[in-house]
């Protein structure tokens, strides 16, 4: 498997929002007024950071899933020069979810199985090897204590990502968006949470094509897992890692993830 489909088409809503204690170049707060995280340049823009790690884990091809607004997104990487990776693109009409997003790049996926991850997210080396050897459709879950060691998202927030359930053979059962107090305090700990990395079979376009709007309107990518699994008969392996994922959501992130990728080697 060497197929990644990359989800870069957020509208960066809480990016765009100004924040007076957000410590931004000049560079910096050009791209967060764009709204286009992908290009927030640390050294390199993010985007790049997260696929050189894409590449080291043994990926070869790339869809970018953009808007029709994303010139400059695309611009970049279709002439960016690179040595290890094969960079495409998938174009999602409007922002109807991350399902939709998905569905966008099915011809990419020429029928195989393939990785998929955000474009705000840089993901351990660990967590992307793991998913390419998996023996079939897998969830990356990333222990709670890990996260709060090495990422820059803060306890406050970190509870409102999803978090899992798996059953007795360590296969998920569950996926839960923002779970509330009572239901944290009664999941094992530490928590498992996901970051939107998936080792996903051709299966998932059928259920992305079959689920509703969910309750916040948008086709989710975890209400298709779902269907998947109590529908489509799909099993996901979860695949579990103490390492930590970067976030890059709003300007307040910025300056931390900087910090921690800024002297990286860049290499696509």
């Amino acid at each position: 498997m060497d197929r990644v489909v990359v989800l870069a088409r957020g509208l960066g809503t809480r990016m765009r929002k100004a924040d007076a204690a957000a410590r931004l170049d000049a560079a910096q707060a050009m791209a967060a007024e764009s709204g286009v995280k992908a290009l927030i340049p640390i050294d390199r823009p993010f985007l790049d950071h997260v696929l050189t790690v894409v590449a080291d884990a043994g990926y070869g091809r790339v869809c970018l899933v953009i808007g029709p607004e994303h010139k400059e997104l695309r611009n970049y990487y279709a002439t960016v020069p690179t040595d290890r990776l094969q960079i495409g693109f998938a174009v999602q009409q409007e922002p109807l979810g991350t399902a939709d997003a998905v569905l966008a790049a099915e011809v990419f996926a020429g029928g195989e199985s393939f990785l998929m991850i955000n474009s705000d997210n840089h993901y351990p080396l660990e967590a992307l090897q793991a998913l390419r050897q998996a023996g079939g459709p897998a969830v990356a879950v990333f222990d709670e204590d890990a996260m709060l060691a090495g990422s820059n998202i803060p306890a406050k927030r970190l509870c409102k990502f999803a978090v899992v359930e798996t059953d007795l053979t360590n296969r998920l059962k569950r996926i839960l968006e923002k779970p509330d107090a009572e239901t944290l305090a009664r999941l094992p700990k530490p928590l498992g949470v996901s970051m939107n990395c998936w080792r996903f079979s051709p299966t998932i376009f059928e259920a992305c094509r079959s689920i509703g709007p969910s309750a916040r309107g948008e086709l989710e990518i975890t209400d298709a897992v779902q269907y998947s699994m109590s529908r489509l008969g799909e099993r996901y392996e979860v695949v579990r890692c103490k390492a930590s994922v970067l976030d890059l959501s709003s300007r307040a992130d910025v300056a931390p993830v900087t910090a921690i990728l800024a002297g990286r080697e860049v290499r696509l």
